[in-house]
């Protein structure tokens, strides 16, 4: 993987240990060569990743609605700032520019991020790796609902390893690397659906 779609939130929690961990991610990726495609600005976790990143020595685009650059939380320090129109342009970008994505703890934003890309996984837009980041617990509840989907019938059996989760950078990563692409809805039969 050249480089990593991180999605996370801009906001700043009270818990140091969130923005810790954000720049604890855009470090691990830059030290495994692997370049970050994350929102573009420079407040929050995102600002923190990208930092992380950047004082590693790694790759880092930002993708940013020409909206949140007007209002000056654009990171001008990325190695390349795309701005974009909207929040499904930026997706797009998202996807054009990664090989696959990682969510780190975030709010309404990351999660929407997140099912996105689950969602175009599932249809077969993309054939990326999806992982999430498990840090502190955060998302234990987000995997019970994921399984749980699962179990009552509304995720098919072929899509059902689509969400990587994990507790680690590191077992996320080699998770990751190790994803194998499932049969997307559009080149399924009616009869496997």
């Amino acid at each position: 993987m050249k480089r990593i779609a991180v999605y996370c939130g801009s906001a700043t929690p009270e818990d140091p240990r969130y923005i810790e961990l954000a720049r604890q991610v855009g470090e691990g990726l830059a030290r495994r060569n692997i370049g970050v495609v994350y929102g573009g600005g420079r407040l929050g976790l995102m600002g923190a990743v990208a930092n992380g990143a950047k004082q590693a020595g790694g790759e880092v685009i930002g993708v940013i609605p020409d909206a949140l650059v007007n209002s000056e939380v654009a990171n001008q320090n990325c190695d390349e700032l795309i701005t974009v129109s909207g929040m499904h342009e930026r997706k797009q970008r998202f996807t054009d520019l990664s090989d696959g994505f990682i969510t780190i703890p975030g709010g309404v934003g990351t999660m929407d991020e997140l099912w996105e890309a689950m969602s175009w996984a599932q249809l077969g837009y993309h054939s990326k790796p999806v992982g999430l980041l498990n840090a502190f617990g955060f998302y234990d509840d987000l995997i019970s609902f994921n399984a749980k989907m699962s179990e009552v019938g509304f995720v098919r059996p072929a899509h059902q390893n689509i969400l990587i989760a994990a507790e680690s950078l590191t077992q996320l990563i080699d998770r990751m690397k190790m994803y194998e692409p499932h049969t997307p809805i559009f080149r399924m039969k009616a009869d496997d659906l």
